[in-house]
C-alpha cells in the first residue's frame, strides 16, 4: 500500500513549489547562450553549439580534425610539457572552445548558474565512448582552488561530475584536490605548464581505482588535465581517460 506523505512533508514541497515560481517572475529563466526566456540553453542554441565529430577528431587525443595528422599530441608539443608520451590512454571533448560555448561554461561557473551542471553534463555524456564504461571506472574531477570555490560558492566540476554520474551510471568521487595557482585563462602554453606542475594532490583517504575518467570545462593547452594525470599516475591508475566539455 502507498503511503500517503505527512503533512509536514505536504507544507515542505509547497512552500519550495511556491518559492520556485517567485524566483521564476522575478528572474526569469534565460538561455546562457544567447539571453532568450524560457530555457537555460534554448533549442535553437542547443542545436548550433560547435559539436566536435568524433570520426574526424585525433583518436587519442581527441583535437578536432585531428584523425590523420595530429598537431596537438605529436611529440613536438608533448615536449613543451617535457612528455615522451601522451599522459591519457585516449581523450575526448564534446564541442570546440567559441564565443557560445564559452559563454555557457561562463555563465555556469562565473555567474553561478548552477543549473547549467545537468545541461552541461548531458552535453559530455554523449561523448564518453562504450569503451570506457567498464565495471571499475570512476569518475574524477579536476577541482577548483579554495579560492575559487569561495569566490563562487561551490565548485562547478564537483557539480557536473555528480550529474555526469547520474547520467552515464559510473561512479564519481572526489579524489584530487589542489593548491592555489593563477588563473590558467590568463596564462601562455609554457605558463600554463610551470603554473600546474606538482599542484595536485590525492585527497586524504581517498583510494584511487585502475581505471579513472578525468574530467574539466575546458581543455586549452593540456596543462591541467596532465598535471592531474600525473598525480593520478603515480597513486595508482593504470588506465586513464580524460573527457571536456570544450576544446580550444
Amino acid at each position: 500500500m502507498k503511503k500517503s506523505r505527512s503533512a509536514p512533508h505536504i507544507a515542505r514541497s509547497t512552500l519550495a513549489t511556491a518559492a520556485a515560481v517567485a524566483l521564476e517572475a522575478l528572474w526569469p529563466t534565460r538561455c546562457a547562450v544567447c539571453d532568450c526566456h524560457g530555457e537555460l540553453l534554448c533549442d535553437k542554441c542547443r542545436r548550433t553549439l560547435p559539436y566536435i565529430d568524433a570520426n574526424l577528431a585525433c583518436p587519442r587525443c581527441g583535437a578536432p580534425f585531428g584523425c590523420v595528422v595530429c598537431t596537438e599530441c605529436n611529440d613536438e608539443s608533448l615536449s613543451l610539457f617535457e612528455l615522451e608520451q601522451f599522459p591519457f590512454d585516449q581523450m575526448a571533448s564534446a564541442v570546440s572552445l567559441t564565443d557560445e560555448s564559452r559563454r555557457l561554461v561562463t555563465v555556469f561557473k562565473d555567474s553561478g548558474e548552477r543549473r547549467l551542471a545537468g545541461v552541461v553534463a548531458a552535453i559530455m555524456a554523449e561523448y564518453v565512448p562504450p569503451a570506457w564504461k567498464t565495471p571499475e571506472a570512476l569518475i574524477a574531477f579536476v577541482p577548483a582552488t579554495k579560492r575559487a570555490i569561495t569566490d563562487r560558492g561551490f565548485d562547478h566540476m564537483e557539480l557536473i561530475a555528480s550529474e555526469l554520474s547520474d547520467k552515464t551510471g559510473i561512479p564519481a568521487a572526489h579524489l584530487l584536490t589542489v593548491g592555489q595557482s593563477h588563473d590558467q585563462r590568463e596564462l601562455g602554453r609554457h605558463q600554463r605548464a610551470r603554473n600546474m606542475s606538482d599542484r595536485f594532490a590525492i585527497r586524504e583517504g581517498s583510494r584511487v581505482p585502475e581505471t579513472v575518467i578525468l574530467i574539466d570545462d575546458v581543455a586549452t593547452t593540456g596543462a591541467t588535465l596532465f598535471a592531474a594525470a600525473a598525480t593520478l599516475r603515480k597513486a595508482g591508475a593504470k588506465t586513464l581517460y580524460a573527457l571536456t566539455f570544450a576544446r580550444a
